[in-house]
């Protein structure tokens, strides 16, 4: 019996290795095969290309991972981007409409050129008292996203488990917030509530580091990125189709910003009501639209990744939501009660705290923003809107000392770059202790270097 014990103890233990190895090779392969085919996801759907304009992914969720035995979810701890909205304001639209009026003016439009300025103003007209709103889009994404957080994992939303839910103070964070909770209430109308939007949540929730921020852009990143960008920027079949002579166009309008404009303004367009309406993004070739993929991948990159072109720090900015979180964590542990910490924000802080957590390998530092595709950096897999990660924690029961989670990055299982033998959970108190200490020496140095 006891060499039945020993034997059924080291498979357990070998078992648990092997399926880490497994998820890490599986998670480098998925990284190979990514990186040989950005342009092939766009062939399939060019919407895609829109990075942080793409709408929620809301297909088939892959089945989750059981948990280890005996352990039962009892929190989860969210951070989530506000759902689809609308341009945040006019800029966007007024470039490359005043460049198509402009040339109008000088009869430089062909008739292809005249439907898309037509075509501009009912844009413009769509949006006009709208610039930044959720759209009904991101409404629905909100209110899906909570049903099946509540599906998944019933025990953290039964009875009248709390659920602390928190956000910006932008208006359409907040109203993602009531969508969400709209819909946990359906669903369980005696769980205990608390909701607040407030400055006094902005240290964290939206955290605006300034050292970092003055930082984002140097003359070294600033060389890269258009040595980079620049040889893809211009769209010459663009201007044969919209101008009778592009010489004379390109003497008062930017090719390169009325092709960016021109272009972004069609892919926002599935997050608004004039989604199916719009043709713009018809204009382009799937060759155009994986350009515009590249060089947004690479300013991302630059300002929210761990580039070295910079310093290789911004996601720092958001250690005081990491720390925020664990310190909550930690404390509702020491509770007999299930529930939710929610909170909704922007994508501006998904995507560095991403970074800072190394979620599927999105802390990779280069200062070559040409091997980001081919490692399986992509932003838009991250920040589509309503973007989330949701942190979900499994005990025993109060008295369970080995409390263990798993990271979702978008509702799917995520890896993380610290040992594990539960692979895709781990240990709640290795993660606490490597990325306390990961935010400690951050401020440790950065204190000695500004004194």
């Amino acid at each position: 019996m006891r060499n039945e014990t020993l034997y059924s103890d080291f498979w357990s233990r070998n078992q648990r290795c092997f399926l880490t190895l497994l998820l890490t090779v599986l998670s480098c392969w998925w990284s190979v095969v990514a990186a040989q085919s950005a342009f092939e996801m766009i062939r399939r759907d060019r919407n895609l290309s829109a990075s942080n304009y793409c709408i929620y992914p809301d297909s088939a969720l892959a089945p989750l991972t059981p948990a280890p035995e005996g352990k039962h979810p009892f929190y989860i701890s969210h951070y989530g981007r506000h759902g689809s909205r609308y341009l945040s304001n006019r800029k966007g639209y007024d470039i490359p409409y005043n460049y198509l009026k402009c040339a109008d003016s000088l009869g430089l439009l062909t008739p292809k050129g005249k439907e898309v300025m037509s075509e501009m103003e009912r844009i413009i007209e769509d949006s006009e008292g709208r610039w930044g709103d959720l759209s009904g889009l991101g409404k629905r994404q909100q209110r899906q996203i909570a049903w099946r957080m509540s599906e998944r994992f019933p025990e953290v939303f039964k009875d009248n488990a709390f659920i602390d839910a928190r956000s910006t103070v932008v208006n359409r964070c907040v109203i993602s917030m009531g969508a969400a909770i709209q819909q946990l209430v359906a669903l369980n109308p005696d769980l205990d509530i608390s909701m607040q939007a407030s400055k006094r949540d902005m240290w964290y929730m939206n955290h605006q580091d300034t050292l970092l921020r003055n930082r984002m852009s140097t003359p070294e990143s600033d060389k890269a990125y258009k040595d980079f960008s620049d040889p893809i920027a211009n769209n010459p079949r663009l201007m044969e189709m919209l101008f009778i002579s592009p010489d004379s166009a390109r003497k008062v309008i930017s090719e390169k910003w009325l092709n960016y404009y021109l272009l972004k303004a069609g892919l926002i367009q599935q997050n608004t009501s004039m989604g199916k309406r719009s043709q713009l993004v018809d204009l382009f070739t799937y060759e155009d639209f994986h350009c515009y993929w590249q060089y947004e991948n690479a300013w991302w990159y630059i300002r929210y990744g761990f580039s070295l072109l910079n310093g290789g720090e911004q996601p720092y900015s958001q250690r005081h939501l990491l720390r925020k979180m664990i310190n909550e964590a930690d404390s509702l542990m020491r509770k007999d009660r299930n529930g939710a910490s929610l909170r909704f924000g922007h994508e501006t802080v998904v995507l560095p705290l991403v970074c800072l957590l190394g979620i599927n390998g999105f802390d990779f530092k280069t200062a070559d923003l040409a091997v980001l595709e081919g490692q399986g950096w992509w932003a838009c897999l991250v920040f589509p809107m309503a973007s989330n990660i949701q942190f979900v924690f499994y005990r025993e029961n109060i008295d369970d000392k080995d409390i263990v989670f798993k990271v979702l990055l978008n509702e799917q299982e995520a890896t993380l770059p610290i040992p594990t033998d539960i692979a895709p959970y781990y240990h709640w108190r290795d993660f606490r202790e490597y990325y306390l200490k990961k935010i400690d020496d951050y401020e440790a140095t950065r204190r000695q270097k500004t004194h």
